[in-house]
């Protein structure tokens, strides 16, 4: 989700910095605020791309892993019976790996 916003502004930066780089300035001196703005405007969304693609690596303090490996029955359906005996009827049998995150 952070991946795909932070595409659409990082588009939508270069979009406006090639629209106000185009622009001629009615004053000598705004030129330089201007192309400063885009700068670091294109500085900080290169840091915060790097940023999402280390937490997308596991680089992040906070990441995910597999568990061990653990196996049971889903979806089973158990009754007892008219003499005292559980039953257990469907389901099928299966292994799965938890995912834990920090």
């Amino acid at each position: 989700m952070i991946k795909k916003a932070l595409y659409s502004l990082m588009a939508a930066t270069m979009a406006v910095g090639v629209l106000a780089s185009s622009y001629q300035p009615a004053e000598a001196r705004r030129g330089g605020r201007v192309a400063l703005g885009v700068g670091a405007a294109i500085v900080g969304l290169g840091v915060l791309g790097a940023y999402a693609h280390a937490r997308d690596r596991g680089y992040h303090r906070s990441s995910c892993y597999k568990g061990p490996e653990e196996c049971g029955w889903k979806n089973r359906r158990c009754f007892e019976n008219r003499h005292g005996d559980v039953v257990c009827r469907g389901g099928h049998y299966t292994c799965w790996r938890p995912t834990y995150c920090d």
